[in-house]
Formats: structure tokens, C-alpha cells, sequence
């Protein structure tokens, strides 16, 4: 017979603490402006993706599901359940490569843990100081979940870390801000760890409405359903990462149990997570740093390229190369830049203009080179652009700290201006003004709920 723990692990004991205690703890001046933009950055995704195709989708699924009223979705008027509101804006969120994503636990925190914070905010109530606070405990149980899983191997084993990690930090910001105590937290952490799922073929998937799903909205609302649960009353198993039959030994042949603790309190993974300058998939940020670069630097054009080569770590590079998806495709974010002199949200999302001759005819002209060295670069998704002109020129240049990176972090104006481009669309100029400055004062709001009108429009995004 399986025998119940003893003891409670102590590394369970000191999560478990932290969730239940994280809504009274401040936090360092730094973290809380990094949060801020975080948020910003993970809104403006969701107003944007609510008028593309997985946010379309996403917003009629859940405006027929009915429910009560306790939560909002982002670029409509549909106001539902907790749970099911963070389903949609988690899609909405991963409804392309807007969002924020964390090298190291290969995870893509905000467009979980930020929608199930929103939804269990509305719900409880809660002010956006306790929100800010949830939402930082979510990056740090989502990214610390998969570094336990050994998330290389995990990886390779074609597990999806973005949907396991992407759980457990969407239940831990949820469970924190319906009020669960620490041995409810156990229990939140053991219903996120029979409910993650979810496996890399979603790379496939070429209208990215179940990569939207498996990335975003699944484990948004994984967490916020587990976060409900408990404080219902649901009761579960004591210490789900220890003991018989655990969950980190059935997911990983050499799992790290300290890795959930490791820094905790301390180290804030999101001071370690990316908010991307352009809006398009991760592999491409560096080597479109790079890009613009030769551009100024080296006075590069459409008119005056004769080849172009993009080295990209190895990885990275089967993602993108050739890419069915105008976002992701390298050779054709390539290309728009060296046309259009920039990129643009509207640009790289236009389907139309894949099929544009002049920008085919530059496309054959670029390539992708997978790259070992790359690989093992860092910090890591290094790219190297190299062009020969018409004139016989050879140019190069290496972007090592991608901006927006930890490594070489955005400002709040940079990131402003960024969701500016997104929201101003959608919700119009006026709203996205209000929307920002809301946000930048966000420990000022007194009830979320009182957000909830600046994120919507008066037409469903369908």
C-alpha cells in the first residue's frame, strides 16, 4: 500500500510558505518596475491577439460558454468565470510571438501567469499591489518548475516546458490571490501537477491556435481552475514533488527538487525573462538586432544586397527557417526589413506580402545557417548576419546581448512605445494613453476590476 509522507519535504515547505505569503511581502524597487513592464508587455500582447485568429477563436469559444461574472477578456465586452477568462486572454496573450519568454527554464511566463493573476485579481477583488506581487510568484514557481524537471532533457524528450511551467506559475499567482494558506498551497501544487501537459509538436502547428492553446491558454487556465479548487476546499496529496511515485521523478530521469527553492526569495526570475523588441518569434530577435544594424551602419537596402547569410543557433534555426508563418519565417522578416527600411506588428503579420514579388525575389537571396557554436554561445540566441553587396562589399555583424534581454534590458518609454503600437489599433489612441499610465501606477488601483474597461472595446474580436 502506498503509505502517505511523513515528512513534508523542505523544499515543499518553503514554496508552499512562499505562495501563502507572497501577497504581504513587498517588493524590491527594481522587481516591481520590471513587473510593470512585464505586464504592460503581456496587455498589449493580448489586445493585439484579440483580432488575430487563435484570439478570434479564443473569444467566441469563451463568449458561448457563459458562466458567472467574475472576470473580463481582453478586446471585448465578455465578462465570465475566472477560469474561463484566462483560457482566452492566455490565448490571446500567445496568439502570436508578441510575449515575453525565459531563456534558461524554456518557458514563456507572462502570457500564463499574467492572465490567471488578471482573472483571480478580478475575482478576488484584489488591489494592483497584490496583483504586481502575484504576478512575480508566478514567474518564479513557472520557471522553477521546469529547472527541477532538468529542462534540457526534458526538452529533448519532447516535452513542453512553456505548458508545465506555464501551470504552476498560473496556479501559484491565482492561488495566492484567492487567500490560500500554506498547506492549501500543497495541494494547488499537486492538482497543477496532474493537470500539466503538453508536447513540442505544437511547433507545428501552422495557425498557431493550438500553439496559442498549449502555450497560454491551457495552463492559464490549468492554474486558475486549481487555484479555485482549493480555495473551494478541495483537498490533495500533502507534497506532490517528494516521496512514492512523485512528480518530478515520473517526468524526469534526473530531476533537481532543489532547483524549486534555489535563490527563492532572493534571485527574482523575472529580472531573467525577455520582453522582445520586435514583435516576432525569439530566434529572430538577435538576428533583426543585427539586421538593423547593417542597415545604419553599413547603409544596407533592399537595393543594394546581393546574398545574405543568418547564422542561428542550430535549434533556433529549424523554427524559423522558411517558416510557413510570415512571423517566424526568417527569410521573409529578413527581406520586409531590407524593403521597408523597419518592421512592423503590421508588416510582420501580413500574409499578403509573403506572396509579394518583390519580396520573394530578395527572399531567395537569403539564408539560414544553423550554427553549433551558437548554440553553446553566451548569453544565449546569439546571431550572426553576414551580406555581400552589389558592389562586392562583405559585411557582418554579431548581436551577443539582444536588447530587451537581461542582458541588455528595454526601457519603460522603449516598452511603452512597443505596446502603444499594438493596443492604438485596437482600443484606439486615447484608451491605450490611459491604459499605459495605468499600469506604470498599477500599485495604485485599489480593485482590478476597475481595469477591466480600459482593456476592453465595444465590438467583440470576432
Amino acid at each position: 500500500m502506498i503509505q502517505a509522507l511523513a515528512d513534508i519535504s523542505p523544499e515543499m515547505k518553503a514554496l508552499s510558505s512562499r505562495i501563502a505569503g507572497a501577497r504581504a511581502r513587498r517588493l524590491p524597487k527594481a522587481v516591481a518596475a520590471k513587473a510593470r513592464m512585464h505586464v504592460l508587455d503581456t496587455f498589449a500582447a493580448m489586445v493585439s491577439g484579440s483580432r488575430l485568429l487563435p484570439g478570434r477563436r479564443a473569444i467566441a469559444y469563451a463568449g458561448g460558454l457563459g458562466g458567472t461574472r467574475e472576470a473580463g477578456i481582453a478586446g471585448s465586452r465578455i465578462v465570465t468565470t475566472a477560469a474561463n477568462a484566462a483560457l482566452a486572454n492566455g490565448m490571446l496573450a500567445h496568439a502570436d510571438e508578441t510575449d515575453d519568454s525565459h531563456v534558461s527554464s524554456h518557458t514563456h511566463p507572462g502570457c500564463a501567469v499574467v492572465p490567471a493573476a488578471l482573472a483571480a485579481a478580478e475575482r478576488a477583488h484584489a488591489p494592483g499591489v497584490a496583483f504586481l506581487r502575484a504576478v512575480v510568484l508566478g514567474y518564479d514557481v513557472c520557471c522553477r518548475a521546469t529547472k527541477a524537471l532538468d529542462v534540457d532533457a526534458f526538452t529533448a524528450a519532447c516535452r513542453s516546458p512553456h505548458s508545465f511551467g506555464g501551470t504552476f506559475g498560473a496556479g501559484a499567482a491565482a492561488g495566492m490571490l484567492l487567500g490560500i494558506d500554506a498547506v492549501q498551497a500543497r495541494f494547488l501544487l499537486s492538482y497543477c501537477a496532474q493537470m500539466a501537459s503538453g508536447c513540442t509538436s505544437n511547433v507545428r502547428d501552422t495557425e498557431h491556435v493550438e500553439k496559442a492553446f498549449d502555450f497560454a491558454g491551457m495552463p492559464a487556465h490549468a492554474g486558475t481552475l486549481a487555484a479555485t479548487m482549493v480555495a473551494a476546499g478541495f483537498t490533495g496529496v500533502d507534497d506532490v514533488f517528494s516521496g512514492e511515485r512523485n512528480f518530478l521523478e515520473a517526468y524526469s530521469p534526473n530531476p533537481r527538487i532543489g532547483a524549486l527553492t534555489d535563490g527563492l526569495g532572493r534571485h527574482y526570475e523575472i529580472m531573467d525573462t525577455n520582453i522582445k523588441r520586435w514583435t516576432v518569434g525569439s530566434p529572430m530577435q538577435a538576428a533583426l538586432d543585427s539586421m538593423e544594424w547593417l542597415m545604419r551602419n553599413e547603409g544596407l537596402h533592399a537595393g543594394n544586397v546581393d546574398s545574405v547569410a543568418i547564422h542561428l543557433p542550430t535549434r533556433s534555426s529549424r523554427t524559423v527557417d522558411n517558416a510557413p508563418m510570415p512571423n517566424i519565417n526568417a527569410q521573409h522578416l529578413a527581406a520586409l526589413m531590407l524593403t521597408d527600411g523597419t518592421l512592423t506588428f503590421a508588416s510582420s503579420h501580413d500574409m499578403a506580402r509573403m506572396a509579394e514579388p518583390a519580396i520573394t525575389k530578395l527572399r531567395a537571396r537569403i539564408r539560414v545557417v544553423p550554427s553549433d557554436a551558437l548554440m553553446r554561445a553566451r548569453p544565449r540566441r546569439q546571431a550572426i548576419v553576414e551580406a555581400v553587396t552589389t558592389d562586392g562589399r562583405q559585411v557582418r555583424r554579431r548581436t551577443r546581448a539582444v536588447r530587451g534581454t537581461a542582458d541588455n534590458p528595454m526601457t519603460w518609454d522603449e516598452v511603452a512605445a512597443k505596446a502603444r503600437s499594438l493596443i492604438d489599433p485596437v482600443l484606439g489612441p486615447r484608451k491605450a494613453k490611459r491604459l499605459v499610465a495605468a499600469v506604470e501606477t498599477i500599485e495604485g488601483i485599489d480593485d482590478m476590476v476597475g481595469l477591466r474597461p480600459l482593456l476592453a472595446t465595444r465590438t467583440e474580436g470576432t
